[in-house]
């Protein structure tokens, strides 16, 4: 599923958010471009995971002529605006409604994660990812970038109030900046980096290595054994 970072949903607008949000959000998809690109060869396939909204598409799809993709995400309205975002591309892009396990087995030459995994249960990413490495060719990447910090107070507090600071404005409401602590601290489920990337080699990744980090963002790369 695709809300923005703070857990809203769906709008035509959602393309503005993340760019706000996320520091370096355009420099993200480029390392992540990138780094698929050390593996995925000039006509490969990529899987991404949550793929509602369409960003990380429209900019892979963008840098690689001859990739293909298929993007997967739970929400009708997200996949609507993926679509849309896309649509140059929309020989070699297939969108598909639902989780990892409606997404087809490949194998892919590489796949990708961003802005998703703090909304997956903690206790259904192992499994998610044991998804992923599934549907993955021996060696292929998986990208993952989400929202990754420390859950030992007094540093998880810390961390959600510079959450909550980085987009909002000087003169932002008292009661919305608590309000929206209070999200991210309830409706999120963020795991420790040293848990996430513990979780990748147990699912069967390998290779596994920090390549971003900005404020409470972490993103990783990862090879399929």
């Amino acid at each position: 599923m695709k809300p923005n970072a703070f857990g809203s949903y769906a709008s035509p607008s959602y393309a503005e958010g993340p760019p706000r949000q996320v520091p370096g959000f355009a420099s993200l998809h480029r390392m992540v471009s990138m780094l698929l690109a050390e593996r995925v060869p000039a006509n490969g396939s990529v899987l991404v995971l949550g793929a509602g909204g369409g960003l990380e598409l429209k900019a892979l799809a963008d840098a690689h002529a001859g990739w293909s993709f298929h993007g997967v995400d739970p929400s009708a309205a997200m996949l609507g605006l993926a679509q849309q975002a896309v649509a140059p591309h929309s020989d070699r892009i297939q969108l598909h409604e639902g989780y990892v396990d409606v997404a087809p087995d490949g194998p892919f030459d590489g796949a990708v994660s961003l802005l998703t995994f703090h909304f997956i249960p903690r206790e259904e990413r192992l499994g998610t990812l044991r998804q992923l490495r599934r549907r993955l060719k021996p060696g292929a990447p998986l990208l993952l970038a989400h929202i990754s910090f420390s859950q030992s107070e007094p540093e998880r507090s810390a961390w959600i109030a510079r959450h909550v600071a980085w987009p909002t404005a000087p003169d932002a409401d008292l009661a919305q900046l608590e309000a929206a602590r209070q999200a991210i601290g309830t409706r999120l489920s963020i795991i420790a980096p040293e848990e996430e990337e513990a979780m990748l080699r147990e699912a069967g990744f390998v290779g596994v290595s920090l390549f971003y980090a900005a404020l409470s963002f972490r993103g990783w790369v990862a090879y399929a054994a």
